[in-house]
């Protein structure tokens, strides 16, 4: 997979101070393609149980509908919305002893979701399992995005391309993920998460393996109140409302995507390529499509665009369930939205991270790329509990995604005015 997206890396072009030819994979630094491989390593472990939890709340441990979107919620808030907490520590202590907790929470986290039974332990298990990529997630973020903007004060390229290269690698393993816990499924859902667990093992011992000790260049900050300031940054504080309608909306293939798969088919069989088709759409076109946007529209109207293909998909579904289609017919409306869904991510998701080192303090990135999750997960914990109340509600169908599809269009108009660069 890295040599597929090196391939397609390697016939872009950029434009850079020197005309050039975009770096290959090969051309990367050791420590960029560490962490881009750990992207892809850790979205296999850990999609290979997210895409099943619900199902699984819901069939197999008996949950209500409201329960099931707190629990999601809950576990995407205590991932992101902790992020600011992993961020600050990775600026305190640097990435290596960050990573290294992260990946051991994780594999203790799985391997206790295997096996809780009752609601409390299940609520446990996924705190801990999101606090985990609290500390992981921002650790690899942040460390490739001062990378990125290393590379691109060097006259390497663009550092957009290195965070679309990050976002495929992660997307390459969420296509796979699901394929391999479909796969397990077929014994249970504890084996699919002792799997997950598995994967943080081997994500584990290459970190303890080749993270270097002390990253050149990387000075760990001391200083206190760096909060202080970062809630007083207005044009941050916006992009991370804007960011969370995103988020909130990408919750949906977990809560809503699956409530309507099950109306159309009668189950969840079709859940699992309608993820491969996500995950393999952004492994073939995020890295072209970032070369384009960068070209055109630049940061704030790449994340405009992205928005209102999101608002779209939510649109096309709400719009074709009065007819009732089921069957394929009835799949198609739910893959449209994949579709937009996806294309609009690919927009929104390189931008937001390449904006965020422009609006930081200098020595604080860990800590503003944290809080560009935190905010968004507490607009996920609020919103999936209100979309999962909306979905066990008798109202009808169009409502809940017509509601979703205000969201992100009503975002574009709370974005900064215009980027530093």
């Amino acid at each position: 997979m890295p040599d597929l997206i090196s391939r397609a890396l390697s016939r872009r072009t950029v434009r850079t101070t020197k005309p050039s030819r975009e770096r290959t994979w090969k051309h990367l630094s050791p420590l960029l393609r560490l962490l881009i491989l750990t992207q892809l390593t850790s979205g296999i472990g850990f999609f290979a149980v997210l895409p099943f939890l619900a199902e699984h709340l819901g069939t197999a441990l008996g949950m209500a509908g409201w329960m099931v979107g707190f629990v999601l919620g809950l576990r995407t808030f205590s991932q992101q919305g902790l992020f600011v907490v992993g961020g600050a520590l990775v600026d305190r202590y640097g990435v290596r002893p960050i990573v290294l907790a992260g990946c051991l929470l994780r594999v203790a986290g799985f391997a206790w979701l295997g096996y809780a039974e009752q609601t409390w332990t299940v609520i446990g298990a996924v705190l801990l399992i999101g606090f985990a990529a609290a500390l992981f997630s921002p650790a690899v973020e942040s460390e490739v995005a001062r990378q990125a903007v290393i590379r691109e004060e060097q006259g390497h390229g663009s550092r957009t391309r290195v965070l679309a290269l990050l976002s495929a690698a992660g997307q390459a393993g969420a296509f796979i993920g699901p394929l391999l816990g479909a796969l397990l499924l077929a014994v249970d859902f504890r084996t699919t998460c002792l799997a997950g667990a598995a994967v943080f093992v081997l994500v584990l011992a290459g970190h303890i393996w080749l993270m270097p000790q002390h990253i050149p260049g990387r000075v760990r900050t001391r200083q206190r109140g760096g909060t202080r300031a970062l809630l007083r940054n207005r044009r941050f504080l916006a992009l991370c409302c804007a960011y969370g309608t995103y988020l909130l909306a990408y919750n949906q293939l977990y809560l809503a995507l699956p409530d309507e798969v099950r109306r159309a088919t009668g189950s969840q069989a079709a859940l699992s390529w309608l993820f491969a088709l996500s995950s393999l759409l952004v492994v073939c076109a995020q890295l072209p499509l970032t070369h384009w946007a960068g070209d055109r529209l630049g940061l704030r109207r790449s994340m405009i665009a992205g928005l209102l293909l999101i608002a779209a998909g939510f649109a096309v579904v709400a719009a074709a369930l009065p007819a009732g289609w089921t069957g394929v017919a009835g799949l198609l409306p739910a893959a449209g939205y994949v579709v937009l869904l996806t294309l609009g991510q690919m927009l929104v998701v390189p931008a937001a991270r390449a904006w965020v080192p422009d609006l930081a303090e200098d020595g604080r990135i860990g800590l503003y790329t944290g809080a560009l999750s935190s905010v968004s997960g507490l607009i996920v914990l609020i919103g999936s509990s209100v979309t999962g109340s909306l979905l066990d509600l008798d109202l009808p169908p169009a409502v809940p995604w017509l509601i979703l599809a205000a969201a992100p269009a009503l975002a574009v108009a709370i974005l900064p005015s215009r980027s530093e660069r």
